[in-house]
């Protein structure tokens, strides 16, 4: 075996994955304000952003051949139903034609959820005793995916987990006038302790309760296949897991049961701790991602949701 192992030449003629820019797509945060540039502590080299610095950044990430960002917004303001979700001049919407109008070729993949538009910090509608709705949920986060493609989103990914949203998106959409615009279904997304840093960046972290009761269990994985099935049935162009590199095993499953276009999410968590790791001397950055990012393709992910994107996409 050790034969074809011997030259760098022959190792690439036998290689299984492939790892390219092409892969990658990478995760951006706008907020209100002008002339900002704001780094998060706990994500090194990620930063929020006001839209004409979007736009200046946005253009590096094409540049570095990332075809693809995947955008989350920060409002001004919130409140308790997240209007400034489904505002036609919300913060993702206003981005949206600035990014399309400056990077037409750039593929704008908008976040659907109402998290980080709600004073409450969940994903969904409370009711008075702090259950969340699921159908009024629904309604609004199909009007927030309506706005989005409205504005000019070339796809759009809805991360909340509510039952039934991506089957009421997908009629909207349609209805709408919106045919051609994809739905990247965050089918399978656990209750993961790997958000933390996101949470601070977006500024989602839930002022009451948590998200498991209806994010996943981290410790279920058939449940992430019937997840999947349910979002396919229901219209979904494209699949996701998230995380990526504690679900590797979910990530084949899903992609061995399905054959779907599939995503994965390799989340703030992971990405800070490889940034720490590396801080402190005890890995190789580049090695590390690199191998960290070739095993999430190799368990079967189509495309890589990755703060490390525009980095990774020198390196390789």
């Amino acid at each position: 075996m050790r034969r074809l192992r011997r030259t760098g030449t022959l190792r690439g003629l036998v290689r299984e994955t492939e790892l390219s820019p092409s892969h990658l797509i990478q995760p951006m945060f706008v907020t209100a304000g002008e002339g900002l540039s704001e780094e998060i502590p706990s994500m090194p080299g990620i930063s929020r952003y006001s839209i004409t610095n979007l736009v200046e950044e946005a253009g590096e990430i094409a540049a570095a051949g990332i075809g693809a960002i995947l955008l989350f917004g920060i409002p001004g303001a919130k409140d308790e139903v997240g209007s400034g979700a489904y505002d036609e001049e919300g913060i993702v919407q206003m981005a949206v034609r600035a990014l399309k109008e400056a990077h037409p070729d750039l593929t704008v993949i908008t976040d659907v959820c109402l998290c980080e538009y709600t004073s409450h910090g969940h994903c969904g509608i409370p009711d008075a005793n702090g259950k969340i709705q699921n159908d009024l949920s629904v309604e609004l986060l199909a009007k927030t995916a309506i706005s989005h493609a409205e504005a000019g989103a070339d796809a759009v990914a809805p991360s909340d987990m509510m039952d039934g949203r991506i089957g009421s998106i997908r009629y909207q959409l349609d209805e709408e006038g919106h045919p051609g615009v994809p739905v990247i279904a965050y089918s399978a997304k656990y209750a993961s302790a790997f958000y933390g840093p996101f949470r601070e960046a977006a500024e989602s972290t839930p002022l009451g309760g948590d998200r498991r009761g209806y994010q996943m269990d981290p410790a279920n994985a058939a449940e992430a296949v019937r997840e999947a099935e349910l979002d396919l049935d229901e219209g979904a162009d494209m699949l996701m897991v998230k995380p990526a590199t504690p679900y590797l095993d979910v990530v084949r499953r899903v992609k061995d049961a399905t054959a779907a276009p599939l995503a994965a999410y390799h989340v703030s968590g992971e990405y800070s701790m490889l940034k720490a790791a590396a801080a402190n001397g005890w890995i190789d950055e580049r090695q590390a991602v690199v191998e960290t990012l070739t095993s999430i393709r190799r368990a079967g992910a189509d495309a890589i949701v990755t703060y490390y994107a525009k980095e990774a996409a020198a390196w390789l």
